[in-house]
């Protein structure tokens, strides 16, 4: 049922079906408390709230959030299981309550200013601080408050923060790196800035050291947006975040409203196999009226194949849902599972109705393991923790 206030279309909540949400429900919500109104952040950070969260990393004994707009990252050590829960660990702030860039103006040493990408790989904890164009490298995930990151990727020391480190763009710099990945052994970073992604052979990579692969630009110092052509195989618009397994890499190229996928995974700049949410290699348009469809995206702005087995989760970011396939749709098909909207014509902020608890405003990052998925539902300013049981029949 749809009516209209001040112009705008709005819909009484008719909820999810469960049938298309494949046994998907919402569980323990981290941030913002607010249900059936606004979810405003607090004024004043605390362990407990949120600020537009854009990036999430989740495994069975570790949860980590890039808490976007109070410049920070939280972790908690083993799954929050209750509402609000509070973070083990602040990253980035000197405290709990401080907020501002660059540890609430201390300096980028100890500070970070709009993290977005963040990652666990063996043991070592690594954040994608956009806005200051690098990235940092823990070599074990922090127990303790404040602690200084043992690397920093893309400058060219813990005091830089000048795009492409204050020079001409090259195989060793950054503009606003938002999304990092280890796949097919390589270490890869989303560019995005620069409109392209790097690779890095043997894993992460030390200070200073160029990268062995360079995607979506002819050459390291090329930065035009689609390689200065019209969208392509071999291009990008805004590269966001990174997925994939051995043989298969995933770009979410949020700007032209697909992900590519390159199969085998690519060791230098070539176009990719395929395309999911476009039509063909060609394409790069946005359906912004409803209905929306099963194999449609906008704005996709973060991607995970589930490391467990076949599954993949897509934050489709300004449809305010996430779409799930249960294996890697190569041949174009659609998704099929359909989280956040009543069906997957439906693409309102919180269905244009309320926020509840299986409502999404902009959902900006995801993680997915086994039955188990993390949402940053950016736009509610909450991290949403999801599980999987059967399906119901």
């Amino acid at each position: 049922m749809r009516h209209t206030v001040a112009g705008r279309p709005v819909r009484t909540d008719p909820g999810t079906d469960p049938a298309l949400a494949g046994g998907w429900a919402p569980g323990a919500r981290l941030g913002a408390p607010a249900t059936g109104g606004l979810a405003l952040p607090s004024a004043t950070p605390s362990r407990s709230w949120l600020y537009s969260p854009r990036g999430v990393h989740l495994d069975p004994g570790l949860l980590a959030v890039a808490d976007t707009g109070n410049h920070r990252v939280l972790l908690w050590h083993g799954l929050p299981d209750t509402d609000e829960q509070p973070a083990d660990v602040v990253l980035g702030q000197p405290d709990a309550v401080t907020e501002g860039r660059a540890a609430g103006g201390r300096g980028p040493e100890n500070g970070m200013s709009l993290p977005t990408g963040v990652l666990v790989h063996d043991g070592r904890l690594v954040v994608a601080d956009a806005w200051h164009h690098r990235i940092l490298v823990w070599d074990s995930v922090p127990r303790s408050d404040d602690v200084a990151p043992d690397l920093v990727l893309g400058q060219p020391d813990p005091a830089g923060v000048e795009p492409n480190a204050g020079g001409a763009c090259s195989a060793a710099t950054f503009y606003w790196p938002f999304g990092i990945g280890i796949v097919d052994g390589r270490f890869w970073v989303a560019d995005t800035g620069n409109r392209r992604v790097l690779g890095w052979d043997g894993g992460i990579p030390g200070p200073g050291r160029p990268a062995d692969v360079v995607l979506g630009q002819p050459d390291p110092s090329a930065r035009e947006e689609n390689r200065g052509e019209g969208v392509g195989p071999a291009s990008f618009r805004w590269p966001h975040a990174i997925t994939g397994r051995d043989g298969l890499l995933l770009v979410a190229d949020a700007g032209n409203h697909r992900l590519l996928g390159w199969a085998p995974a690519p060791d230098a700049d070539r176009p990719a196999s395929f395309a999911i949410g476009q039509p063909g290699l060609d394409t790069g348009d946005e359906w912004p009226y409803a209905p929306q469809t099963a194999a449609g995206l906008r704005f996709p702005y973060s991607a995970c194949l589930d490391p467990t087995g076949d599954r993949l989760a897509v934050a489709d970011t300004a449809n305010n849902r996430v779409l799930l396939w249960d294996t890697v749709p190569v041949d174009g098909r659609g998704a099929r599972h359909v989280l956040a909207q009543p069906d997957f014509a439906g693409n309102g902020e919180n269905r244009w109705a309320a926020v509840l608890a299986d409502t999404l405003c902009w959902p900006y990052g995801l993680s997915l393991h086994g039955d188990r998925m993390a949402v940053c539902d950016s736009g509610n300013n909450r991290v949403v923790l999801w599980h999987r049981t059967e399906p119901r029949p």
